[in-house]
This record gives C-alpha cells, structure tokens and sequence, in this order.
C-alpha cells in the first residue's frame, strides 16, 4: 500500500498538500476549519510585527478566464492583519486540538536586525514546526523595501536569513521571488547563509490590463490601479521551472507552489524536485473541499506506479532537464496527418508558410508533408482546431 506521508528536516507531513500563506489561511478558525477536512498543514498568512501598518485597497483581485474558468488570478493584497500576539495564542491552540498537523509561520520585518530576531524569537516559543522567510511579496511591500525588495538582493537576503537562523529554533525556509533573472543567485546567498530549505514561488509582478471602454485598469482602484501578483494556472510553467531549477542546483527540501489547481499538478512539482507543495489560488478559487480530490489522486496515482511514497517519485523527472547544447539535434520528428480528421481548413498550411517553412500543401485535395523541408517544428500539430496532426520519428 502507498502513503502520502513524507518526512522533510524532521518534520511528519501527513499529506504533502499544504495551505500556502494567504487568505486561506488568515485566521485560526478558517486553518481549523481546513484540518478538520483533511489539510495535513498550513502556513500562517505572513506576520508581521504590530507596528509595521497593513492598509488594504479594494478590489484588490482581478481575473482573465477562459470559458468561464479562471486561468489568470491576480491580486494586491498586503500580508496578515493579525497581532503578533493572536498568532502565538492561535498556534497554540491548533496545536494542542490538531498535534499532528505542519504549522509554518510566514514572517516579514524591515530590514532591520532587531525586528526580525524579536519576531523570530516570539515564535520560537510556540509549537510551530518551522519559520517560511517572506522574502517575494511583488506589491505593496516593495515599496517599503521589504518582500520582493529584499529577495531580489543577494545582499540583503544573506543579511536577513542570517539574522533569523541566530536565534531560530525551528528549520528556516526562504520563500523565493521568481521576479529575478536566475532563482539560484538568491538560493546560493540564502543557502551560504545557512536556510534550511526553500519555498517557490511567491506570484509573478504582473499588470492585468486595461479597459478598452474606460481605458482605466481592469483591477480599478478609482481610477487607478497598480502591479499585482499572479498567480493561477497561467503561472504554473514558471513554477515547474524555478524548482527544477533549485533541484539541479540544490539538495535542500523544496517547498513547491504555483499555479497548482489538481493532484497531476502536484505530481509534476514532486517529480521536479519539490518536497511537498502548498496551495492558495485554487482554493480560493473553488474551498477546502478539493483536497479530497488531490489526495485519493496522488495516493491512487503512486500506488498504478508502484511507489510505496512521494519519496520514490521525487525527483524522476528532473533528470530529464539539460542545457540546449546538449540536446539530440538528430533526433527528428515529422507530423503525422489523420484523413479522417482532417477538414481541409488550410490552417496548418497558412502557419508553416508564414512561419519559415513551406512544408505543407494540399495534393489532389490531400494535405501533403514535404519531409525534405520540413523541420519537424510542431507547429502545425499545435494549431490544427481537430487534432488531425500528431508528431512522431
């Protein structure tokens, strides 16, 4: 029989499905109510100390759907409006009614050494199983030279992590910024630093679009808007690229998200390299409920695989990422064309010849491949509205 339970630095997971730090998870009541329907974890929306003022805009979301789903979230939403002192009584009290539940505390400060170590050290004094270092927040806190600010700095982030791990008691995650040119220039510094694991990926810095009637933002603030952070489906390739990314360059524990709405989701991120994975936009999107759906997945999914757990599949997929120059460049493929699909549009004809090549032609009312040009681009296969194309050796 498979299990979904995974240890990490010391920590029993009991399901590697976690609620991410967000509005799920802003209350006691609300992560209460999300134990008691199967979450085997959750990090805390980010603390902050008291001082430091959270002013929310509204409407602070906005969307893009796609045959009424939602494929694009964005949102400008600041980080806990809870004392410091309603976190230490509430951490306590899920831990004493749930003991068998992760509880991670997601913490921001100034860059300031003193409101940091303070922070850390309150904490320290719960039964939280580990500290998730909120170094990515793309709106709002940026321009309070926190979040983003501080995880797109080397610098500062070695700085800060630091800081934390000379008075933390518990393991150290940095939570990861994807708005940099290369992830691994960041996990190098905090990892030198001496963090314990990383999470990715915090949303992307994005801007959801104007109003072709008002020419005003889509996400309207009374007339005006700012950057949000994205996330959703649309942000999952970004996702699956930053942790493989950190896998290839790292052995510490990974902490995956992005744009995971399914347990197939969940197995890409675990197969990359994530150690277990943490959820927002969908369940804000759909409730709690759908982590029945993502554990009879992932446990039906490990045991047609043979897998006893995670662990045996942890990694696999990884191994198949490498570097353009080392690709097979005689490996060639050529689309393969069902007559019976086809309709005759022309559509993958158009493509080819308007995009470098002019490989495909109708012949006696027949699409025709001329192999001796073609590429084996895929386009084609990619564009054809019946799925008439399909590449193949």
């Amino acid at each position: 029989m498979s299990t979904l339970s995974t240890n990490v630095l010391g920590i029993e997971f009991e399901t590697p499905f976690l609620l991410a730090s967000a509005p799920p998870t802003a209350s006691i009541e609300s992560i209460e109510k999300a134990f008691e329907m199967g979450w085997g974890g959750a990090v805390l929306k980010t603390i902050t100390p008291d001082n430091l003022e959270m002013q929310e805009a509204s409407p602070r979301y906005a969307t893009i759907k796609e045959k009424n789903k939602v494929i694009c979230f964005q949102n400008i939403e600041l980080l806990s409006h809870k004392t410091v002192q309603y976190w230490v009584d509430g951490i306590k009290y899920l831990k004493t009614k749930y003991p068998t539940k992760v509880i991670i505390a997601s913490i921001m400060a100034p860059v300031d050494r003193k409101e940091w170590q303070d922070l850390v050290k309150i904490l320290n004094e719960t039964p939280i199983d580990a500290f998730e270092l909120n170094f990515s927040c793309p709106h709002g806190m940026p321009e309070r030279n926190i979040g983003m600010a501080i995880g797109t700095s080397a610098e500062i982030s070695i700085l800060i992590t630091s800081w934390v791990k000379a008075v933390a008691t518990k393991p150290v995650f940095v939570k990861l910024t994807p708005n940099v040119t290369n992830i691994n220039w960041i996990a190098n510094a905090v990892e030198r630093a001496g963090a314990d694991g990383f999470a990715a990926i915090n949303t992307v810095q994005s801007f959801m679009g104007i109003n072709l009637d008002t020419l005003e933002p889509i996400l309207n603030i009374d007339g005006y808007s700012t950057y949000g952070g994205l996330s959703g489906e649309a942000v999952k390739p970004i996702g699956f690229k930053c942790v493989a990314q950190l896998r290839q360059n790292s052995d510490l524990p990974i902490l995956g998200m992005g744009g995971i709405s399914n347990w197939q989701d969940a197995v890409q991120y675990i197969a990359l390299g994530a150690d277990v994975v943490q959820i927002c936009t969908e369940v804000m999107l759909n409730g709690y409920g759908i982590i029945n759906g993502l554990k009879s997945g992932l446990l039906n999914y490990l045991e047609s695989k043979g897998f006893e757990n995670i662990n045996e599949l942890k990694n696999l997929a990884v191994k198949k990422i490498t570097s353009h120059e080392k690709l097979n460049k005689k490996y060639h493929t050529y689309p393969s064309i069902d007559k019976e699909k086809c309709i005759k549009c022309g559509k993958c004809i158009r493509v080819c010849s308007e995009s470098e090549y002019h490989a495909l032609d109708f012949n006696k009312d027949c699409l025709n491949l001329n192999k001796d040009i073609c590429a084996g681009c895929s386009l084609c296969s990619h564009v054809c509205p019946q799925g008439a194309i399909t590449m193949s050796i």
